[in-house]
């Protein structure tokens, strides 16, 4: 297998589609909670998790390799739909309270944490410069959160980063995970772990929701889905680095779009405190090395999240 072109525009342009999938359910998912606010996080990730249970299972069931035995029977692969679940509830309940801009720059820290764990967990090497570009990174986000556009730290703010805590767990669990289950059953266990959690905290406000709360929602889960379909077929194409690197556009194109329709805005210490921490966290999270055929398999499951990102 051919290692990924760098100048084939097909990847660039279905990475470049996928981040703007990306900003559009985050986009969406605020304008729900303006309007409806019953429809919050824990409804939004009952939704996804409901639309991406029917995805999975139309892609990989009837023995194309979802295991749902293994949703229950593997401890790894619930422990990765418990934290998922809990990290997705948090970054959508984060998205109504902080907007829609504050909570993409906060949940994309999650790489940053990754790298962390898995230096401890998977004992994997973390270089100096690494070591050094996530301090950079913490420091932004200290420079971020204490801007003068908004009440400066809140308890919000620590839900996004635990949900980016999450987030990074979750990576490193889909690394382990990756040797011995199927792509389809690691995405499945978010989805149905999602459901698991949410319908007893959501489940009764479900038939309060009008037509439009319901097609709101469902259309949300279905454009989160598509986006990381999209993503993941791009990285058949591209490298790593480089893909990240157009991924770190999101809270650009979300922080336009917020501008425009909600009028969020940060002040210029809020935008430097942001800029230091997204480029931190894009050299910590992008390979120094040549990217072959191994760096590609380890780094592009099918489906896999960005986190919610």
């Amino acid at each position: 297998m051919k290692p990924p072109d760098t100048h084939d525009p097909r990847g660039f342009l279905l990475m470049l589609l996928s981040v703007i999938l990306f900003a559009a359910n985050t986009l969406l998912l605020r304008a729900i909670s303006l309007h409806l606010p019953a429809a919050d996080g824990w409804m939004a990730a009952l939704y996804r998790g409901t639309v991406g249970m029917l995805m999975v299972a139309a892609l990989y069931g009837f023995g194309r390799g979802l295991s749902l035995k293994a949703l229950v029977g593997s401890k790894l692969v619930a422990l990765r739909g418990v934290i998922g679940a809990l990290s997705i509830a948090a970054f959508y309940l984060t998205i109504a309270e902080l907007g829609a801009s504050r909570a993409v720059v906060l949940n994309l820290t999650y790489p940053i944490f990754a790298t962390l764990i898995a230096a401890w967990w998977l004992k994997e090497r973390v270089s100096r410069a690494a070591v050094l570009w996530m301090a950079a990174g913490f420091a932004g986000l200290v420079i971020f959160v204490g801007g003068d556009a908004t009440p400066g730290f809140s308890g919000w703010d620590l839900l996004a980063l635990a949900g980016a805590l999450g987030a990074g767990i979750v990576v490193v669990l889909i690394r382990k995970l990756r040797a011995t289950e199927h792509a389809g059953t690691i995405y499945a266990s978010q989805c149905f772990y999602s459901i698991l959690l949410a319908l007893p905290l959501r489940g009764g406000n479900v038939m309060t929701l009008p037509a439009s709360g319901h097609f709101a929602l469902i259309a949300a889960a279905v454009i989160v889905g598509i986006s990381q379909l999209v993503m993941t077929n791009a990285y058949r194409t591209l490298p790593v680095s480089r893909g990240s690197s157009i991924q770190m556009l999101l809270p650009l194109v979300t922080a336009a779009g917020a501008f425009a329709i909600f009028g969020e805005r940060f002040t210029l210490l809020e935008l430097a405190g942001a800029a230091l921490t997204l480029l931190a966290t894009w050299r910590v999270a992008s390979p120094r090395r040549s990217e072959g055929v191994d760096d590609r398999k380890e780094k592009i499951p099918a489906l896999q999240p960005v986190p919610d990102p």
